[in-house]
């Protein structure tokens, strides 16, 4: 076998070496236009979808009114029709249950005006609709990271009862009379 290498494996290396510095700026400039390319397409949207700002969120929920026990079969367009009275519908929600699709029982209605808003809640509470007596008020705001408990308040996860804490017994369970004491035993 010879040392030698095929010419066609060879590489042709440029005989000038600004050649290679004036390609590699060329390369360099070409990746700026990519990167500024990219953070403006970036920047713009994505997917065309633009999403409400917290003001836009918050003035969408001081126009926007609660209802309560609506009837399952009830369409937005009845909605729109009933609330109409008291000013002009811009949106209606009405939320189902995504795996099922069943309708929740209450909805979201949304006014143009915020004076829509008192005024439903005026005069379209407890008004009927379907045969059925509608809850309507103003929709509150949730807020992140605030969140209602229910059960029992002051025992979170793995809070656990047989600690003997706060001068408790601790151990589990059982009967402790009426006021916490021993059970009465007569014998």
């Amino acid at each position: 076998m010879s040392d030698q290498i095929p010419v066609e494996n060879q590489q042709v290396l440029p005989e000038n070496a600004e050649e290679v510095k004036n390609k590699m700026e060329q390369m360099e400039q070409e990746a700026a236009k990519l990167r500024e390319l990219h953070s403006q397409l970036s920047a713009e949207s994505t997917n065309g979808i633009t999403h409400p700002t917290d003001e836009e969120k918050r003035d969408a929920d001081a126009r926007s009114i609660y209802i309560g026990n609506v009837d399952y079969g009830s369409t937005p367009l009845e909605l729109q029709q009933h609330f109409s009275s008291a000013g002009v519908v811009n949106r209606v929600t009405i939320l189902t249950n995504k795996f099922t699709g069943q309708a929740k029982g209450f909805a979201y209605l949304e006014f143009v005006d915020t004076d829509a808003v008192d005024k439903a809640v005026a005069t379209l509470d407890g008004s009927t609709f379907r045969e059925r007596q509608l809850k309507v008020s103003a929709k509150r705001t949730n807020i992140p990271g605030i969140s209602v408990k229910r059960g029992f308040p002051g025992r979170g996860r793995g809070n656990f009862r047989g600690s003997r804490g706060r001068g408790g017994r601790g151990g589990r369970g059982g009967f402790r009379g009426a006021r916490g004491g021993p059970r009465f035993n007569p014998y």
